[in-house]
């Protein structure tokens, strides 16, 4: 069993939580490897010029790697423009390796939606009776604000109020990446259009 590196290159550090995602999915579409995640923080390496170009400069020179995903949010901008922004900085560069684009429709946090077993547990409390609104996986990629939803919906999974729902909410950044590894199954997301292009760029991988 071969192991590869593999680089996230993301929006921004929040989007840590991808690398849950991502450690899946390559166990579903190459068994044969074992994957290390490395996550590209350049925030300590800002130069005057901050594009994307650069940035995947910084981190293929800090983090090498065998692999390369690209992040980038489609938010309010139409998914291809995402994807043209990408593949035209990974194209100035040399020496890039294999590279995938990930781009949810809206924000991350709309792929962290559909699994309340995972919320509760993330949110400390998973006994809790507060009915939670999850997402169903197919509405997500309409979710106006999916990380202002996923905040509520933790708060209200924890069932804290007053001093202690305050100082939980200082906590939230890490309650979501603690719910991106507590979800054992990311198979409901194949039903999403960005998710099953992100599956469809992996296959078409050879390692």
């Amino acid at each position: 069993m071969a192991d590869l590196r593999y680089t996230l290159v993301a929006d921004g550090g929040s989007d840590q939580v991808l690398l849950p995602i991502l450690g899946w999915l390559l166990r579903q579409v190459f068994p044969q490897h074992a994957f290390t995640p490395q996550f590209a923080d350049t925030r300590s390496h800002r130069t005057p010029d901050n594009s994307l170009q650069n940035r995947l400069f910084v981190a293929l020179d800090r983090y090498p790697c065998n692999l390369l995903f690209v992040h980038r949010d489609a938010e309010d901008q139409p998914p291809q423009k995402r994807y043209d922004e990408i593949n035209a900085a990974l194209q100035a560069i040399s020496g890039v390796p294999p590279s995938v684009c990930v781009v949810p429709i809206r924000m991350t946090e709309a792929w962290l939606l559909f699994d309340e077993k995972a919320l509760r547990q993330a949110a400390g409390n998973p006994n809790g009776r507060q009915p939670i609104n999850r997402v169903p996986p197919a509405q997500v990629e309409r979710h106006t604000d999916p990380k202002k939803h996923l905040y509520e919906q933790l708060e209200r999974a924890s069932e804290l109020s007053g001093r202690h729902l305050k100082n939980f909410r200082k906590r939230l950044p890490q309650c979501v990446y603690r719910l991106a590894t507590l979800i054992e199954d990311f198979t409901p997301l194949q039903q999403l259009s960005a998710f099953q292009s992100l599956e469809a760029s992996l296959r078409r991988l050879a390692f």
